[in-house]
């Protein structure tokens, strides 16, 4: 049943539902940083916790269309929405509880223009922001960096206004044939991705400080330049830049967009849904299975068919220009253990490590002791929780990560950036402080580590 005639069905309980008094909150928690579902000037939201009693549980959510987060609270998910996704709720047969009220925001002050230099909400860098960064360092760097243009966004192909091409960087000490798009390369590839969900403003932002920091070192920390001398490393900072953009508009009241600026398989949504699509549901790896949705305004929408999304169409032909496949197409084939290349995708804000597979958490990798082993040790540098998704979160199918690994054979994991120290960091828009003083510490060392494995990374015991 659509969520519009569910709300339709239940009119007359609302009014009833609205008198129940939420639990009293604490000053912190009304003024969490939280970001929510579209969000009108105005109306409060609600973060919702739901006790799950069996995994299916998740799945169930997930299908109804309800925006979880990614995040656990022991057996409990966590849904934003506002009051009437609370009855939503009930009539799904769930029972809610009020985890947080979020303030109300106040009208957006949108950028008049997002260029090289702008930021919004304290810091945060747009996309041209980003992208001219990419091109200042390049110039700044001749001898160690080149960018990349991979695709275009789903805006810029299509002719929409505010469109964008798809840029990355390759960052290495130059000699002859670094860098080129060809998977038999000379040196192992190291490959960091951020904002594929658009709202997730802590990845894009360790991409930026990732890129400043091997630039910017080499020649004179011992690691940093071994590391270049030795391996390519690859960031895309922005993968969504579309979404981004919807982002950035809203100012220093950002928007909450997770998916794609895609429009074309639904033309509205009501106050508890988002148009465009999830590219993080959408790849061809176990397409249309665990923890996707078919509702156009849901946030997990997995799209019209399997990679209709030119962003991952873009990405994932870049993927394959830079690796090899050398791996079998049942689940339980092995990569050879000899593999070179390892990929982290950077996401937020659950706090974990993931590696495949995502689709199921019964089914296991031909290479999971490896991929456990790194995720484990990147767990202990970041002090986050490590496993597969279904076993720490939940299981979901079409993600970057499962796709790298199902088609190349290349190791791949997902770093949910969060807040483990309850240091005030947490949410999808933390403070922008949060960035230099929190995020890239505890990152930094865990990129370094992640990098300098990449030469043979199913060879990595601890």
């Amino acid at each position: 049943m659509s969520r519009k005639r569910l709300t339709a069905l239940a009119a007359g309980a609302i009014a009833a539902l609205a008198a129940i008094t939420l639990p009293a909150l604490p000053q912190a928690a009304a003024q969490s940083r939280t970001p929510t579902a579209q969000q009108p000037a105005g109306q409060r939201m609600f973060v919702y916790r739901i006790t799950t009693r069996t995994p299916q549980d998740a799945q169930r959510l997930l299908a109804g269309g309800f925006d979880v987060l990614e995040h656990r609270q022991g057996a409990d998910l966590l849904v934003l929405g506002d009051g009437d996704t609370q009855l939503r709720l009930r009539l799904a047969g769930f029972r809610p509880s009020v985890q947080q009220a979020l303030p109300a925001r106040s009208p957006a002050q949108p950028l008049a223009a997002a260029a090289p230099g702008d930021t919004y909400d304290g810091g945060y860098h747009t996309v041209n922001s980003q992208y001219a960064h990419l091109d200042q360092v390049a110039s700044q760097h001749a001898d160690l960096a080149t960018v990349v243009t991979y695709g275009q966004s789903w805006r810029k192909q299509t002719g929409q206004p505010n469109g964008y091409d798809l840029k990355a960087i390759c960052i290495t000490r130059m000699t002859q044939g670094d860098c080129r798009r060809d998977p038999n390369s000379a040196k192992p590839r190291f490959f960091l991705m951020s904002q594929i969900h658009a709202r997730e403003l802590s990845t894009g932002e360790i991409s930026w400080r990732w890129i400043d920091y091997l630039t910017g070192n080499y020649g004179t920390d011992q690691e940093v330049t071994a590391l270049l001398d030795s391996t390519e490393l690859w960031v895309v900072p922005i993968a969504n830049p579309d979404g981004v953009d919807i982002v950035q508009q809203g100012g220093d009241n950002p928007n909450p967009q997770r998916k794609n600026a895609d429009d074309s398989n639904g033309s509205s949504c009501d106050a508890g849904g988002q148009l465009g699509v999830d590219l993080n549901r959408n790849t061809a790896s176990h397409w249309g299975s665990s923890g996707t949705s078919g509702d156009p305004c849901s946030e997990v929408y997995l799209g019209p068919q399997v990679d209709s999304e030119a962003e991952n169409t873009a990405l994932e032909g870049l993927f394959r220009e830079l690796y090899p496949a050398v791996r079998g197409s049942a689940d339980s084939d092995p990569a050879p253990v000899d593999t070179r290349g390892l990929m982290i995708t950077m996401h937020s804000d659950a706090g974990m490590v993931i590696f495949p597979w995502a689709h199921d958490h019964t089914v296991h990798t031909g290479n999971d002791a490896a991929l456990r082993s790194m995720a484990g040790r990147l767990g202990s540098i970041t002090g986050y929780q490590s496993g597969q998704a279904g076993e720490i979160l939940y299981d979901a199918a079409g993600g970057t990560d499962d796709w790298v690994y199902d088609k190349l054979g290349t190791a791949a994991f997902t770093i949910e950036v969060g807040d483990s120290d309850n240091r005030g960091c947490d949410g999808f828009m933390p403070p922008y402080a949060c960035q230099d003083d929190y995020f890239w510490p505890k990152m930094k060392p865990a990129l370094l580590y992640a990098a300098a494995h990449a030469a043979a990374p199913y060879r990595t015991t601890g």
